[in-house]
């Protein structure tokens, strides 16, 4: 049982409040990690030394799904969940890795293994090579099967026991996240106590995996993910500065060589690499189609916004001068500034400096009487030289 006991004081961070508030913004962060793959015609990990990469499903299923190997799957549970004393995983018994036979043709339902302990606890462990969508939600699903099939067996409600799904990705699962392990368990929103025991999630991300060599590793759960990733790649004379005293990593890696494989098992490793290949080739053509739909989308959309936004900005310029050509003929005809400021929507500084470049336009005749109002900046002198003495001058 993997019990979790979340302090009060622990703060929900962001992510956790945006999904459970379901707001979170679907994003391609996760297409990052795939840009060296998608030009490569060689999966990573895959070379011509002496071991074979364990980042294929028929190797996988070798290490950790035969009764052979069994040792080797109950040591990797137990130190990736950090089972110790009597917690500790002692055997397991393989099951049926065919969820739901109904829908087993079309590989909705086939877990890679599947196991229980001697305590009825059930374990998934997945190799996910590439990101498909919708992978945590087929991870939930998978939990949900295994965990209604107990009861399909005719065992009571209050008998079922805890789903451990475990799955090691290499490809990005969580783009906000920043550790390549990942632990996932069912909360009270508000106080973080883990009342429903019964499921459980681990997502081990590869790519999030940084070190690169043996002296960097610091524990267990380091090797194994070093193991993963690398693998294909280890040389023999590097093997004992890899795992150490941690025999049964070492098993792991001979389970790995490719000399103990009959021709059989390569040939069937080789078709499952294959098949990889396939896949990545069809998401590169399908990721490259995409990028060019959405660069040209993005490209016409870029002219029709140009276009619109200078078709607006012309009829704003437009209006803008007719609105300069009223006022112009209300200064003509004396008009104030407030009146011509309502009229036209255009503001009290704007009307001044129409003033300002028509000096004379505010100069009102009225019979024999030349009206200037007192907000004229023009000279009286200027004025009275230009009309001369005959003309009877009054301010206004």
């Amino acid at each position: 049982m993997i019990n979790v006991n979340p302090s009060k004081e622990f703060e929900m961070p962001e992510y956790l409040k945006e999904a459970v508030a379901g707001s979170r913004e679907k994003d391609l962060r996760w297409l990052e990690p795939y840009e060296g793959k998608l030009s490569s015609t060689v999966p990573r990990g895959e070379f011509s030394g002496k071991y074979l990469s364990p980042l294929n499903s028929y190797s996988f299923k070798r290490i950790f799904g035969t009764e052979k190997n069994k040792d080797i799957l109950i040591h990797f549970l137990k130190d990736i969940l950090g089972f110790t004393g009597l917690a500790a995983i002692h055997d397991v018994e393989f099951l049926a890795t065919i969820l739901d036979p109904e829908i087993a043709a079309k590989k909705q339902s086939i877990v890679d293994v599947l196991c229980k302990d001697s305590q009825g606890s059930r374990y998934i462990i997945e190799m996910q090579f590439t990101k498909t969508k919708g992978f945590e939600k087929r991870a939930q699903y998978y939990a949900a099967k295994a965990y209604s099939s107990q009861a399909d067996q005719g065992d009571e409600y209050h008998n079922l026991k805890e789903i451990i799904f475990i799955a090691v990705a290499d490809c990005i699962i969580f783009p906000d996240k920043a550790e390549y392990k990942s632990n996932h368990v069912i909360l009270d929103k508000n106080s973080f106590e883990h009342d429903l025991k019964d499921f459980y999630f681990v997502f081990i991300e590869l790519p999030k995996f940084t070190k690169t060599k043996e002296d960097q590793l610091e524990n267990i759960v380091e090797k194994w993910c070093y193991f993963f990733r690398y693998a294909g790649e280890t040389r023999e004379e590097d093997l004992d500065k890899i795992v150490g005293s941690d025999v049964i990593i070492k098993r792991a890696y001979e389970e790995m060589n490719k000399f103990n494989w009959s021709e059989e098992e390569l040939l069937a490793y080789e078709q499952r690499k294959k098949r990889i290949m396939d896949e990545i080739a069809a998401f590169a053509e399908k990721f490259d189609e995409g990028l060019r739909l959405g660069q040209e989308k993005g490209r016409q959309e870029g002219i029709q916004i140009g276009r619109q936004k200078g078709k607006i900005e012309g009829i704003a310029e437009g209006e803008q001068q007719a609105k300069i050509a009223v006022a112009k003929n209300l200064l003509k005809a004396g008009v104030s500034t407030d009146i011509i400021s309502q009229t036209t929507g255009l503001s009290s500084n704007e009307i001044k400096q129409l003033q300002a470049e028509r000096p004379y336009s505010s100069l009102i005749y009225r019979s024999n009487t030349l009206l200037i109002p007192l907000t004229t900046d023009v000279p009286f002198k200027k004025v009275l030289g230009l009309l001369g003495s005959s003309t009877f001058l009054e301010t206004c």
